[in-house]
């Protein structure tokens, strides 16, 4: 097991190929995908040959960024997983913080625990100057996280979707925060 992170109740954990079930388990249960799909059932062929295939790959492309397995460490049990990565278009000092957790580990603050700890690798050992995330606007489970580590809402926009599920039309919000944005929140703590 390659472990990327631990913080007091995680191990963050590079994936492997035995992943498929606990990614599986986790993108068909239509809560969790409630706000990525409409929580439409999962297609586990789509997850074996596009989704993992994916993750493997930004280890080798992005060294310290990708996608991450979250372990609970007192169980061993797999909570979901975060990513820290650079996205098309931004440079790796610009990376996107996002997380995706099974239904059963929410309101735990295991999603802060973890992109807390993500922040703080980025801004202390990769050199990152500024980290983003964005989910729907109707979101608000997943903008309190982002607003309890720090980040401030940059803007609210809208996209069109061939095939728009509940909430689209309130639009998608882009929430960040810089280095010197961090510095000055650890300073306070």
């Amino acid at each position: 097991m390659r472990v990327f992170l631990e913080t007091e109740r995680l191990l963050l954990r590079q994936f492997t190929d035995a992943d498929v079930d606990d990614l599986f388990a986790l993108y068909d249960d239509p809560e969790v995908m409630r706000y990525l799909n409409g929580g439409k059932p999962a297609d586990r062929a789509e997850i074996e040959k596009h989704d993992l295939p994916a993750f493997l790959g930004y280890y080798e492309r992005f060294p310290g960024y990708g996608f991450w397995a979250a372990i609970e460490k007192s169980s061993g049990t797999f909570l979901g997983w975060f990513h820290f990565r650079p996205l098309r278009g931004h440079h790796t000092d610009d990376p996107e913080l996002g997380y995706r957790l099974n239904r059963s580990s929410w309101g735990k603050g295991y999603a802060t625990e973890g992109s807390l700890a993500l922040l703080e690798k980025g801004f202390t050992e990769l050199g990152v100057q500024r980290v983003w995330a964005g989910t729907m606007a109707v979101n608000l489970g997943s903008r309190r996280v982002m607003e309890k580590i720090g980040m401030r809402h940059i803007r609210t926009y809208h996209e069109d979707f061939d095939d728009p599920i509940p909430g689209t039309a309130e639009g998608e919000v882009e929430y960040a925060i810089t280095l010197d944005e961090w510095r000055a929140q650890a300073l306070r703590v």
